[in-house]
């Protein structure tokens, strides 16, 4: 996992060599709304992506985490499905559901039965390495969704050379952001932690706590400002010691979000002395968000090492799906 993530910078790399040998299959109808659905770390791009260009898509975009799909999924969808594994029971079964309601569909997959399938029906399938645990291969599916969104024509901006800037600046900053992960780690152990990102980067929180929990081990939430402020900073009353909350930050965040971040910072850190903020860095979003989770990558293995886990162990999970293969669907 240590190699992996150190190789962030190059699996972005390797995506874009990915995409110039091939070719999109055009849509054989228009494309009225999108939806992308998988779940966990093949998923998770969806809800990142999704973030990243809500302001510019021009049409709607939806992120599905289920085995059902929406009643509006029909003949003018595009539906992405995302699945590393390509074995995924709930997105297999949504893709299912997403051909009879006559949806367009395109795949995200290293193989398995989804891979199959695109294969099968000459469905878009953009193809990755397999054998690796999901969560590590985020820039595949990361980069693979923007040029979807691109290439059906429902963002405008070419991210190329966003996505090359980002990967220059990971490689100008690896040292720092491992030096800076591995001293927050310290901070954080022992805590359970609050992961707060102003709208636009929850996804991004989303996918920071996602590492810590598999990676580390480690119970955690994300919020959002401003919707956290009508609700769950109530909640904070009741918070003591054991919690921590880390902010972050970005130059594009809303203005008025961030003055809210001051004064959420003031009253919880009447309650936990373990509040800190995680600045990104970056010219544009994409940079932005990939630079935070280059580092909640990293951040989430140091919390591994000092809670002395297995970073690959997912125990839990496979239980999971050992039980429910004894159940047909």
């Amino acid at each position: 996992m240590k190699d992996l993530i150190a190789n962030f910078s190059a699996h972005l790399q390797d995506a874009l060599a990915t995409l110039q040998n091939f070719e999109f299959k055009a849509p054989d109808r228009a494309i009225q709304n999108v939806m992308i659905t998988g779940l966990g770390g093949s998923g998770i791009g969806g809800s990142t992506i999704l973030d990243l260009t809500i302001s510019e898509a021009k049409v709607p975009v939806t992120v599905n985490k289920n085995y059902d799909i929406p009643a509006f999924v029909g003949r003018h969808t595009l539906v992405i499905a995302c699945s590393y594994s390509g074995n995924t029971e709930e997105t297999l079964q949504a893709v299912a559901k997403a051909e009879a309601q006559g949806a367009m569909i395109a795949c995200i997959s290293s193989g398995g039965q989804l891979k199959a399938k695109a294969e099968e029906k000459g469905y878009n399938c953009l193809s990755m390495i397999g054998g690796n645990a999901p969560r590590s291969m985020f820039a595949y599916p990361f980069v693979f969704l923007l040029y979807y969104l691109r290439a059906f024509g429902v963002i405008e901006n070419d991210p190329q050379a966003a996505i090359h800037s980002a990967i220059d600046l990971l490689n100008a900053e690896e040292v720092s952001i491992r030096h800076d992960s591995e001293a927050l780690a310290q901070k954080l152990q022992n805590t359970t932690v609050q992961i707060l990102a102003n709208a636009g980067f929850i996804g991004v929180a989303a996918r920071i706590r996602q590492q810590l929990n598999e990676n580390a081990k480690m119970l955690a939430w994300e919020a959002e400002v401003p919707e956290m402020n009508h609700n769950e900073l109530v909640g904070w009353e009741g918070g003591t010691d054991q919690y921590s909350c880390l902010f972050l930050r970005n130059e594009s965040d809303n203005p008025r979000n961030l003055k809210r971040m001051d004064i959420i910072r003031e009253i919880i850190g009447e309650k936990t002395p373990h509040v800190f903020e995680l600045q990104s860095k970056g010219k544009n979003n994409i940079e932005r968000a990939l630079y935070l989770i280059h580092y909640g990558d990293w951040l989430s293995y140091y919390l591994s090492e000092l809670n002395q886990v297995d970073i690959m162990d997912i125990k839990s999970i496979d239980l999971l799906k050992s039980e429910l293969s004894k159940i047909p669907l």
